[in-house]
This record gives structure tokens, C-alpha cells and sequence, in this order.
């Protein structure tokens, strides 16, 4: 919101010696955000001067020009810039006559562009200064001649300063509004905020006996909602005046384009403008109808199937029945709160014109704005919320305005009101709230002073330890319940009075189980030089069968109804098409050597099961048990994954080293650390799955419980990424994972006995898993066992064909002695003997 400092200080005492800085400053001790301080780009000299005389000189390239003598100072003194009273100017316009006044810009001025002026030869002539347009002093977009100030209506004498005459030393300071304040998207709700945070004396604009506002009953109107939305009428309040026999070609005031210059609305002529004029004074958008163009009455209601309306943009518009119109008897003639139509806009040719000022549901117009993408200055104050005490006040202020600037009669008896009895519920702030939300000791006093600063009537309850009832002010519907009454108290009094104290936790809380093993886990993988890289939860519905499931079949999966990427609408049902996408990214980036991995939710839906509802429950009502129920069971399945993925060199090529080409190992190695930091062992097995390498592929269990996978990408499924060379990806369902673990993970003791280490080499079938044969071996080898390690898998010359040798080193201990090479020798052929036993495995020779 731009509040020019002239106009704030028509309704609060504003110091003369305020910097745009100060007000700012008081501004943001009230809550608001400062953005920026607006200037018109003006340096002067800039004066009024009087055209004496010119003569037209026709140019060779066909252009007419005027040599100009212009008085810019009385008679016998010098100058603004220091050069005589008269001076001689070239202008190209043709719109001003001898005894014109004007705007003269003389040497040394400098002009929004920044564009310098000084005197220069041009056309034969040497121009000492410049005539200048509306545009040159941002004034407005008028460019075709020079501005004559008699069409505004001022008559100064010769040499006055025009930047102030024309209200161009004014400023404007830029606060940002959050939606909860719509109240302040005004000149009166801004300076009632600054006396908030200054104490300055605050003069309500919209203070005004009710004789005065009250119009007459002599146009139709009606509200026909057949269709409310939420149980909310569309239109609560409507008033309508009407000022006749306007001349809509009178000039706009300066001061006035000035203000809304300064605002960021641009001048369109004295009716417009004066509407436009009011709705930031009060915050009450207004809107203005042609009313020779009207037919019959007007009668606020739904839109009808099929029902089309040309907008003031010129565009025709295909309307929704949840749109609400204003209509006369000719049909749809405005998008309520958001734009009026074109059939019936005010132009050059009005003559009378029929005032509006409403109030709107608020959610009917915030979907109308979005629907038809048209947001407003009046769409964005309704959707806040507006006081529904000021129509009526707007109404009568754009009446007087344009009796005064655009010569009309206000018509006291056909005007019309609709409107609804205001009520505004009370709140119970109970003792002590404040103090014990905000964490503050204010007084009773405080509070109530606070509240009543504000517009809130208080009234203490007749038991003193029963808080207060507060009714809050009619513009301010954002105070709907003891929390935002204690936020305001806190504001009023000043957030630097809250102390800056962490709260105490409730003791015996903190992570879950659950918790802490993710945290472990991920901090075990990032200490292994792995980085975490977030990526979003929506893919296509071929990436979910291609990487959801083993066999790359179909599965069932969630769609979005309104998903942020159209060609990416599905949830995920697996964290590796997010690794493969952020991969890309890095390797078009020139970063080949990835280590990435991700912790996140996965969607998995039950076959033959539709989630999801149809019934969407109103946003301002907690919805009731069932709703919540029903609400529950539309949502799938979703269980948290961990994904890595390597590509590129594990190691880097540096002096005196290869480079280190990531391998299915390393990701083993990974996946062994995600298991001992979620307190499992995971066993791997030889698998396969549609987007991996067969023979490169390992299913991941834990007690025999599949908990995921590990392998390397097809070269077709990596070359459709765009990722070269290998790829690896593993992944594995976190929260099994970790659920298998159990609550507490007991860390084993360590003997201080020395280890008595063997080899062992098997020979069996090459079908047989080497994970089995570990696990047979582990089993048969008993307690005394500490470690077992595959270190060879030989298959060629002393190996008959169809078999494979199996070398494995094995490390015993004993918690309570050293062993014997025996005892040792006794435990390993335990195991060799239960491998025997399930896969006829035989040592080697």
C-alpha cells in the first residue's frame, strides 16, 4: 500500500519535520513491513511561466515548430536559474495559445528518467529551457501537447514553483499489508495505525452523522442469491446514489493525480478518478455506472450456464455459476467486486452516473479473481474483508467530489440501500490469557487500553477474575477469537517487550524411536560422503511402474486433480525417479561424480482401492468426526524410503592415483552402513527388477524380511536420464527397516582377547547364492565367530564346470580367554559342515 504523506496527514497529526524514514519506522513498530519510499523524479528549477508570443516555423523534414518567448519571472527580476525573465523556447506542441500558462522547466532542471535539461541549439534556435506534457512531469500519460494549467483550473502568478503548486514535492511511503489487515489497504486505516504506534491525534474520515449519508429510495435494487456460497449471501450490503448532469471532460485536479500518481494508479479522467480516489481514502472499493446506459434496476445474483460478459478490458468473458453478477434488466453488466462491464462504463459522453458502494462475500469474489485470473484493486480489498459501516459514507464522498470537480447535481432522491443489520459477536478473553500466551506481565490496564485503542468496546465481566467480553471494531474482521486479541495487545504494546526466551520443554519428550533412527541413518550416510538432495513427490505413471515394482508391471497410483506439474501428476511411489532427476541436473551442470541419497514418503495405494473424495469440506469449519474419518481413509499408504544413487568416480583422479570408479560394492558398502545405523544386519541376494542389470542386481533382506534392493541401471534406463556411463541406485523401506530393529539397539561388548583368523574355500554349484552359503557357514560356526567376509568368488582352470569356488576369511574370538588354533579349526568345519549339508559344498583342494 503507497500512502502519500499530504494525504496521511489529512487524518493524523503527522510532524512537518517527519522523514518518509520516520513514518516508516512508526509503521513497522505497529506490525507493518516497510518496502520502498516513492518520489516524483523532480528537480527543479521547474516554474509557472506565461507563453508571450511564438511564431510556427516550418522544418524541412516536415515537422512545425514554435519559437516561443516565455515570461518564467515578473518583470524586472531574475529567474530561477539565474537568466532573464523571458526566455526563448522551442516547442514541437501546438496545443497552447499567447497568454497561455505553463509549466516551464529551465536549465538545470531535471526531469523522471533521469532526462537533464539545459539549454541547447536546436532548429536554428538556441531553446533555454523546455515547455513541458503531463508525461514529462508524471503527471499522467498525456504526451500529445503541453499542459495548459488553465484546463486545470490554476491561475498563478508568473515564476511559482510548479513541483509544489502541482503537488509534485510530495512523497510516498510503501508498507506491505498481509492479508489479515485489509483494513490498512486505506489512507484511514494507515493513519489510524501510525496514532496507534505515535499517539498522534487520529480524524476519522468516515466519522459522519447518519442524516447525511442516508440516500433516497427512488432506484431498484435486489440481491436474488440463489446459491450462496458457505451459507453466505453475495451481496450484504448495497447503496446506490446518483449525480446528475456531470461533465466528465473537466480536467483532474493536479493535486489529486498527484496522490493517486503517487499511489500507483494512473489518471483516466475526473469520474474515475474521483472513485478510485475514495476507495483508498476509506478502503471501500467504489464502482460507477453510466446511468443512461442502465435499463431498468439492478439485481446482484448468481451467474446463469452459458452467460458471457464483456469486462472494462475489452475482454468477453465466459462466466461460472458460482460468479457473482451485478445485472440490470438487460442482462450481466459487471463481475461483482472485481471489474465492471463495458456496456455500461462511464466515458466522455456521461452525462449522469449511478454510484456503488458494497460489500461482497469475501470468498466469492477471491475465486471470481482467480478464476478469470482479473485480479483488482477492488477484488484485492473485498477478499480482505471491508467495513461494512463505510458504503455508505463512500457513496456520499464520491457524490461531493464530483459536485465539486465535476460540476453535477447530486440527486437526493433516486438513489437506493440494501442493506443487512451489522452484527459483530463479542469475544471472552479470559484473565491472565494474554499474559500467559505472549509470555508479557501486562496489566489489566494494558490490555484494556490496548484493545480499546484499537475500536474494540470492552466490558469487564461483573466477576473480577472472569477476564472482559471484547466486541472488536467493524473493519476489523480478522479479531474472531482470544488469540488474535492477545496479538493485538502485543502489537499495541510492542513486540520489543516480549522477552527473547526459549520456552522450557515438558521434560521425559523429545525424538521418538522411529525419529532418531531416520536421524541416524542419514547421518550415517552423510558421513560416509553421501549428499542429501530433496527432490518433489510427483512423477509419471510410467516411472511408478518402472521403478515401483519388480517386474515392471502396472500398480496402482494416486493423481492429482490439480497437480503443479501437468505433465507429472502422479505421486511417487518410489524415491528413484527424484534421484535420476536431480542427477541429470547436476551432470547438464558439469558435477558427474554424484553421491546422493534421500529420505522421504512414498505413496503406495492397495490395489482396488480409489482414494481420494469428492466432497471437499468448507475451509472455515473444523469438519466432525466422520468427515475426518472419511478424510483419512481417502489418503494411500505412504511409507518413508531411503534411496541413494552413484555415478562417476567414487575417488577423483589426483597425482599418484587412478580414479576410483563407483561400483555395486560401494553402494553395498552403503547399504551395510544403513544397517548398522538402524541397529540391523542386511543380507543381500542375488534378484532381478525391470530397470536393473541382471546379474547386478541384489534383493535386500533383514531376518529373512525383504526390506528392499541394490543394483545397477539398465544402459537403456540410464541413457533415457541422460546420465552416462554406470549408475547405481539401491533403496530400501526405512521404516521396516527400522521397525525390525526393534525400540533399543544394544551395543556388543568388545573382548580384549586376541582373534584367531582362518580361510575357507567351497566349492559349489554356481547357481547357488554366495549369501546362502555365507549364512549356512554362520550358522554351523557358532558363537565363536566374530566375522565373515567374502573375499573370492573363482570360477575357470582346477574348478569342474557348472561349480564355483568360494573363498571366505573368517575371524573368531572368545569373550573370555584366547583361543586355540583348534578350537578355531572346530568352529569353522561346524560351518562348513552345515553348507555340506544344504548345498553339497566340499572343500577345495
Amino acid at each position: 500500500m503507497r500512502v502519500p504523506l499530504s494525504w496521511l496527514r489529512e487524518y493524523v497529526d503527522v510532524p512537518a519535520d517527519a522523514s518518509p524514514e520516520d513514518v516508516l519506522a512508526a509503521l513497522v513498530r505497529v506490525g507493518f513491513e516497510e518496502e520502498d519510499i516513492h518520489r516524483f523524479e523532480l528537480q527543479g528549477p521547474i516554474v509557472v511561466g506565461e507563453v508571450l508570443d511564438f511564431v510556427e516555423e516550418p522544418q524541412s523534414n516536415g515537422k512545425t515548430i514554435r519559437w516561443c518567448h516565455v515570461r518564467v519571472a515578473p518583470d524586472g527580476e531574475t529567474a530561477a536559474d539565474g537568466g532573464d525573465a523571458v526566455h526563448g523556447v522551442v516547442c514541437g506542441a501546438r496545443n497552447f495559445f499567447a497568454g497561455d500558462k505553463v509549466v516551464v522547466t529551465l536549465p538545470g532542471a531535471v526531469l523522471p528518467g533521469p532526462f537533464p535539461i539545459a539549454a541547447r541549439k536546436t532548429y536554428g534556435h538556441v531553446s533555454d529551457g523546455m515547455i513541458a506534457s503531463a508525461r514529462e512531469l508524471g503527471l499522467g500519460e498525456e504526451h500529445s501537447g503541453i499542459l495548459r494549467l488553465v484546463e486545470l483550473g490554476i491561475d498563478a502568478p508568473v515564476g511559482t514553483d510548479a513541483i509544489s503548486l502541482l503537488g509534485l514535492d510530495d512523497v510516498a511511503v510503501d508498507i506491505n499489508v498481509t492479508p489479515d489487515r485489509g483494513y490498512a489497504l486505506s489512507i484511514r486505516g494507515v493513519a489510524r495505525e501510525y496514532s496507534h504506534s505515535t499517539g498522534a491525534a487520529f480524524r476519522d474520515p468516515a466519522d459522519r452523522p447518519w442524516e447525511e449519508l442516508a440516500p433516497g429510495s427512488g432506484f431498484p435494487i435486489a440481491v436474488d442469491d440463489a446459491a450462496p456460497i458457505r451459507g453466505r449471501v453475495g451481496a450484504s450490503e448495497f447503496v446506490a446514489r446518483v449525480v446528475r448532469d456531470v461533465d466528465p471532460t473537466k480536467p483532474t485536479p493536479a493535486w489529486m493525480i498527484a496522490r493517486l500518481s503517487l499511489a500507483g494508479i494512473r489518471s483516466l479522467g475526473i469520474l474515475i478518478d474521483i472513485t478510485n480516489y475514495v476507495m483508498l481514502e476509506l478502503g471501500q472499493p467504489i464502482h460507477g455506472y453510466d446511468l443512461d446506459k442502465l435499463q431498468g434496476g439492478i439485481t446482484v445474483r448468481r451467474a446463469q450456464p452459458g452467460e458471457k460478459l464483456e469486462t472494462l478490458d475489452g475482454k468477453v468473458r465466459t462466466l461460472h455459476p458460482e460468479d457473482l453478477l451485478i445485472t440490470d434488466e438487460s442482462g450481466p453488466i459487471g463481475l461483482a467486486g472485481v471489474m465492471g462491464g463495458g456496456a455500461t462504463e462511464m466515458s466522455d459522453a456521461t452525462r449522469n452516473v449511478l454510484i456503488e458502494a458494497a460489500v461482497f462475500d469475501t470468498v466469492s469474489i477471491a475465486r471470481t479473481a482467480r478464476r478469470h485470473k482479473l485480479p483488482s484493486e477492488a477484488s484485492r480489498r473485498f477478499e480482505r474483508g471491508v467495513d461494512p459501516l463505510v458504503p455508505f459514507v463512500a457513496a456520499r464522498r464520491v457524490a461531493e467530489l464530483m459536485v465539486e470537480y465535476a460540476g453535477g447535481t447530486s440527486d437526493e432522491e433516486h438513489g437506493g440501500a440494501l442493506f443487512a443489520e451489522v452484527f459483530v459477536p463479542g469475544i471472552e478473553l479470559p484473565p491472565r490469557f494474554v499474559q500467559h500466551l505472549i509470555g508479557v506481565d501486562y496489566t489489566d490496564g494494558e490490555i484494556e487500553a490496548a484493545l480499546r485503542l484499537i475500536g474494540c468496546e470492552v466490558v469487564t465481566n461483573e466477576d473480577d477474575a472472569a477476564g472482559w467480553q471484547v466486541i472488536p471494531p467493524s473493519w476489523r474482521p480478522d479479531l474472531s477469537d482470544k488469540w488474535t486479541l492477545a496479538e493485538e495487545v502485543a502489537r499495541i504494546e510492542g513486540y520489543d517487550r516480549i522477552p527473547s526466551v526459549l520456552p522450557t520443554p515438558p521434560s521425559g519428550r523429545g525424538l521418538t524411536a522411529a525419529q532418531q533412527g531416520r536421524r541416524r541413518v542419514a547421518n550415517a550416510l552423510a558421513a560416509a560422503g553421501y549428499t542429501e538432495t530433496p527432490s518433489f513427490g510427483f512423477t509419471t505413471e510410467e516411472q511408478n511402474d518402472l521403478h515401483g515394482s519388480a517386474s515392471g508391471e502396472h500398480l496402482p497410483s494416486v493423481k492429482l486433480a490439480n497437480p503443479l506439474d501437468g505433465q507429472a501428476p502422479f505421486l511417487r511411489r518410489s524415491l528413484v525417479p527424484g534421484l535420476l532427476q536431480v542427477a541429470h541436473r547436476n551432470v547438464a551442470r558439469g558435477l558427474t561424480d554424484l553421491a546422493l541419497f534421500e529420505t522421504g514418503v512414498v505413496f503406495l495405494p492397495r490395489p482396488g482401492v480409489v482414494y481420494g473424495t469428492a466432497h471437499v469440506p468448507p475451509l472455515a469449519v473444523r469438519p466432525d468426526a466422520a468427515t475426518l474419518a472419511e478424510l483419512d481413509a481417502s489418503i494411500p499408504p505412504q511409507h518413508r524410503f531411503i534411496a541413494l544413487l552413484l555415478a562417476g568416480h567414487l575417488v577423483p583422479k589426483q597425482p599418484g592415483m587412478a580414479p576410483v570408479v563407483a561400483e555395486l560394492a560401494d553402494a553395498l558398502d552403503a547399504v551395510r552402513a544403513i544397517g548398522a545405523a538402524a541397529g540391523v544386519a542386511v543380507d543381500v541376494a542375488q534378484g532381478r527388477r525391470e530397470a536393473l542389470h541382471p546379474g547386478r542386481t541384489g534383493v535386500l533382506s533383514v531376518a529373512g524380511t525383504e526390506v528392499g534392493y541394490v543394483g545397477e541401471l539398465l544402459p537403456a534406463v540410464a541413457e533415457a536420464s541422460d546420465l552416462p556411463g554406470r549408475v547405481i541406485v539401491a533403496e530400501l523401506d526405512l521404516d521396516l527397516v527400522l521397525s525390525l530393529a526393534g525400540e533399543r539397539v544394544v551395543a556388543a561388548s568388545l573382548s580384549g582377547y586376541p582373534a584367531a583368523t582362518q580361510d575357507v574355500s567351497l566349492v559349489v554349484g554356481a547357481d547357488v547364492p554366495a549369501g546362502d552359503v555365507r549364512a549356512a557357514l554362520l550358522e554351523g560356526a557358532g558363537e565363536l565367530l566374530e566375522s565373515l567376509r567374502l573375499v573370492d568368488d573363482y570360477r575357470g582352470q582346477g574348478v569342474p564346470e557348472g561349480r564355483k569356488s568360494l573363498t571366505f576369511a573368517l575371524r573368531f574370538r572368545a569373550p573370555d580367554r584366547t583361543l586355540t588354533a583348534a578350537e578355531a579349526t572346530e568352529a569353522k568345519l561346524a560351518g562348513v559342515a552345515v553348507a555340506t549339508e544344504r548345498f553339497g559344498a566340499s572343500l577345495r583342494d
